[in-house]
Parts: C-alpha cells; sequence; structure tokens
C-alpha cells in the first residue's frame, strides 16, 4: 500500500464544518478517509460522483390545488399552536443558511 503523504486544505465556514464532522464521527468515518474515498471515486467515474443542482422549489404554478392548499393548512395549524417564529427570527435563520 502506498503511504499517504499529501495534504488538502480546504477553507469552509465553521458551521458547515462541525456538523459535518459530527456526522461522519457517528459514522466513525474520519474526515482524511472520506475525502480519499472522494478522490478515488472522482477518479473512477471520471467526474463528481453526485449530482451538483440546485434543487427546485415548488412554486404555487407547479403545485396542485390539493397541495397548495395543504401547505396552506399546514402553515395556519402551525401558526395557529405556536409552532412559529417572530418574522426577525426567521430571517436570521434564512441569513444563517445562506
Amino acid at each position: 500500500m502506498a503511504t499517504k503523504s499529501a495534504n488538502v486544505t480546504a477553507r469552509v465556514q465553521p458551521e458547515i464544518k462541525r456538523q459535518a464532522e459530527a456526522v461522519l464521527d457517528k459514522l466513525g468515518l474520519p474526515v482524511s478517509v472520506l475525502i480519499d474515498t472522494l478522490y478515488r471515486q472522482i477518479i473512477m467515474t471520471g467526474g463528481v460522483p453526485y449530482s451538483l443542482t440546485v434543487p427546485k422549489l415548488p412554486t404555487r404554478d407547479s403545485l396542485t390545488d390539493e397541495q397548495f392548499h395543504a401547505m396552506m393548512e399546514k402553515g395556519y395549524n402551525q401558526a395557529q399552536s405556536g409552532e412559529g417564529l417572530p418574522v426577525d427570527e426567521a430571517f436570521s435563520k434564512i441569513r444563517e443558511g445562506i
């Protein structure tokens, strides 16, 4: 087996790193093994081994009336039961994900 002697350096957001490493820790998978596996898959597939697409978010035009009404009812019920967030807090959470 070849000796591993090359380093990989990447800059990521601290919270993204923390969350990903927590998942890997639960799986018992060191980051170095994950990166090595990813590189091997890139070599074997000749590209990135997963889809890099922007997820399609549902719009009113893409929903049936039944789907739209179910979504609105769910939101209304959450608001009535106090599961909602103040608007400032909601936008703060949105900004964290950007």
